[in-house]
């Protein structure tokens, strides 16, 4: 091989790779805004979960108390 014939390669190579690198470096900002918005919903997810509990555990009865039907 020639050395301009060697050249042309290594720049085409390094042509396919920058865009193989940004191909990915997209991929990656993508996965990453869907993992905030994933926390995000599982934050909210966990408060709500917490809320409910705190409310379920103030409606129940003591195990003493009598049902008000009697």
């Amino acid at each position: 091989m020639h050395v301009e014939e060697r050249l042309i390669d290594l720049e085409i190579r390094l042509s396919r790779q920058d865009d193989l690198v940004e191909t990915l470096n997209t991929q990656v900002y993508q996965q990453q805004k869907k993992i905030d918005e994933l926390e995000k919903l599982c934050h909210a997810l966990a408060a709500r979960l917490r809320e409910v509990a705190v409310a379920a555990s103030q409606r129940q009865m003591p195990v003493d108390e009598r049902p008000p039907h009697y």
